[in-house]
């Protein structure tokens, strides 16, 4: 059994989705085309996301552009979804969601679909999350026959930010994965998707048409710069209208997608606020707070099945971890003061740096860390044992793949039929360290590559023998 902090996704096999690129607000990062002339009344953006930071500052998806008077763009405002227009400085579009979206462990589907021309305003644009047309708005406000920016000949168009007179701003923060731009047709969400069996919503292949300045994203490749076939904005409509990247790496390429959702650490699982950490890459990297040593916790809790992850210690004190972590109760560790496991009657853990630790008992165990240090979890909840590797050796003469030996007297508080969370952190809040967190969508460059043995996620060292990297296709199968 599997269980995710958040929303869910579930997988359907008549269709798959390979890849998305992770957007990192700290790096400035976006994409880019400038287009000729299409409609300028009626369009439609068909996209996948999964949210990374939570911020209250403006995060900016989409954004057509001519100044800072003249203008339309597509953004997070906090948890809402806004969409907004002006022309001469006079705004003609403005639309505010009710619905929030603050869920950093699910995928969210929005179809947002334009043509001003409509009599009727409410169908002037058409918002769609997950299937499902929106009618609740704060701000509803469309001028009937207004000509937006998209699509207007010679501007600037961007993904992932806004232009501004003083340069770029608002930075979008998450994942983004099959991106459809359609010119010159107002699409419904059922061109995209549909529900499946159990209830939830999934993508399907989109089979229309394009348009002029229609462009689709896959993000199959993973050069990056200048607009081609072979870099992350590639345009796979056959319309060839490429985007060029700005500060998006190869590592910004992930398998995290709508088809098989990755584990993640969790933003909303914080103690206390001198504990708070700090998120980046997709939430795949933290730093830790000088006054307190939570680092973070998995989005996707396991009671049963084996399980790995890697985490890599960009910094190492004396008092870094790994953990695991079981939700005895999660409710209580998310408003006490204390850190990532110690507290029992929240949570129990167990982690190594050449120490093992079980609700504060130390006791000598493997090697000590250093920086840059990849440190690897083996969770076996089936028979109720955990194993840490180091740079690829498993300590204590542990062997996952035998069962031979476990983490010798702390394998027995490992719990049956609880959820245990796999999570990070250091050990006192003398020290920040910076961790990250490698579920199978890595942050970070990998050597060589290795997949688990359902051929799932990317990892520096091989998961070993009947261990699965935490994602929603191997939860649907060994969870």
């Amino acid at each position: 059994m599997a269980f995710l902090i958040g929303g869910a996704n579930t997988l359907d096999d008549a269709y798959t989705i390979d890849n998305s690129v992770r957007f990192n607000d700290n790096d400035s990062s976006f994409l880019r085309r400038t287009f000729s002339a299409g409609s300028r009344t009626t369009f439609t953006i068909s996209f996948w996301l999964k949210r990374g930071n939570i911020l209250t500052s403006d995060m900016n998806l989409f954004d057509a552009y001519k100044d800072d008077n003249n203008r339309v763009f597509v953004y997070f405002v906090n948890d809402d979804l806004r969409i907004f227009g002006k022309s001469a400085a006079t705004t003609y579009i403005d639309v505010l969601t009710d619905r929030k979206f603050k869920d950093p462990s699910a995928w969210y589907h929005f179809v947002i679909a334009f043509d001003t021309t409509q009599g009727t305003e409410g169908n002037r644009i058409k918002v769609y999350v997950n299937g499902v047309q929106e009618t609740s708005f704060s701000t509803y406000d469309v001028l009937e026959n207004y000509a937006t920016f998209f699509n207007d000949n010679t501007r600037t168009h961007t993904v992932g930010t806004r232009d501004d007179s003083g340069g770029e701003e608002g930075f979008y923060d998450g994942y983004m994965s099959e991106v459809h731009y359609i010119d010159g047709a107002q699409k419904a969400a059922s061109d995209f998707g549909k529900t499946d069996n159990n209830g939830v919503w999934i993508p399907i292949k989109y089979s229309g048409s394009y348009g002029t300045n229609g462009y689709y994203l896959e993000f199959q490749q993973t050069g990056t710069g200048t607009a081609s076939t072979s870099t992350i904005g590639a345009d796979t409509s056959g319309n060839t209208n490429h985007l060029t990247s700005t500060n998006l790496a190869a590592t910004d390429v992930t398998v995290d997608t709508p088809t098989n959702n990755f584990a993640t650490m969790n933003p909303l699982i914080v103690p206390s606020e001198d504990d708070e950490p700090t998120y980046s890459e997709g939430n795949c990297r933290v730093v830790t707070a000088d006054a307190g040593s939570f680092g973070g916790l998995s989005t996707i809790g396991v009671s049963s099945g084996k399980w790995y992850a890697e985490f890599k210690y960009i910094t190492a004190s004396a008092d870094v971890r790994a953990a695991v972590a079981v939700a005895r109760d999660l409710n209580q560790f998310c408003t006490s003061d204390t850190s990532l496991g110690e507290d029992a009657n929240s949570i129990s853990y167990r982690a190594v740096d050449g120490g093992s630790y079980n609700n504060n008992s130390v006791s000598s165990y493997g090697s000590t860390w250093a920086a840059n240090d990849i440190i690897g979890v083996a969770l076996d909840l089936d028979n109720l044992k955990l194993y840490f590797s180091k740079n690829n050796t498993w300590q204590n003469s542990g062997d996952p793949e035998s069962g031979s030996t476990g983490t010798g007297a702390l394998t027995a508080s490992l719990s049956a039929g609880e959820f245990h969370f796999i999570g990070c952190g250091d050990h006192t809040g003398s020290y920040s360290e910076t961790i990250e967190a490698n579920y199978g969508n890595p942050p970070f460059s990998i050597s060589s590559g290795n997949a688990d043995a359902n051929g799932y996620g990317n990892f520096e060292y091989a998961p070993p023998s009947g261990y699965y990297a935490l994602c929603t296709k191997n939860l649907a199968e060994y969870g």
